[in-house]
């Protein structure tokens, strides 16, 4: 019998694939519990529509990201920081610290979970940092650190 993964199955099939099983199991096991449905016409319809939609939500979003990287293409961002007597800054500057000033001086909204910085920023000075927008999609940007 041909029957479509609704969801992951050891030793049987992944969500969305295709394939053939034995009768019985089909009947006995994957359909009664919900793991896959009969691969009827209207089934494999359904499925290449569920499938389109999601290509194009990754076109999108691929878009996006391209988008986004071109904004911040060459782009320096600059960031005020406090600092004692010998120049060394009270804490550091985090990621979470350099995706707030990307969005505020340039209108980017970036995950700070996806910047990377080249090393700790505890001091004045010109430092970079690495944004990963999507899979294949990064952006290199300098960050300043200011006395403010």
């Amino acid at each position: 019998m041909k029957v479509i993964f609704l969801q992951d199955v050891k030793g049987s099939g992944k969500k969305g694939e295709v394939k053939n099983v034995a009768d019985g199991y089909a009947r006995n096991m994957l359909l009664p519990k919900g793991y896959a449905v009969e691969a009827t016409p209207a089934n494999m319809t359904k499925l290449q529509g569920q499938q389109s939609s999601a290509q194009h939500k990754i076109d999108l979003e691929i878009a996006a990201a391209k988008e986004s990287a071109a904004k911040l293409k060459g782009k320096k961002v600059v960031i005020a920081a406090k600092a004692g007597s010998n120049s060394r800054l009270f804490g550091s500057v985090t990621s979470g610290n350099v995706a707030d000033a990307v969005k505020e001086q340039f209108g980017v909204d970036v995950d700070k979970k996806k910047i990377t910085l080249s090393t700790d920023i505890k001091n004045f000075g010109s430092y970079t940092a690495a944004i990963k927008f999507y899979n294949g999609i990064a952006e290199t940007i300098d960050v300043e650190v200011i006395e403010g």
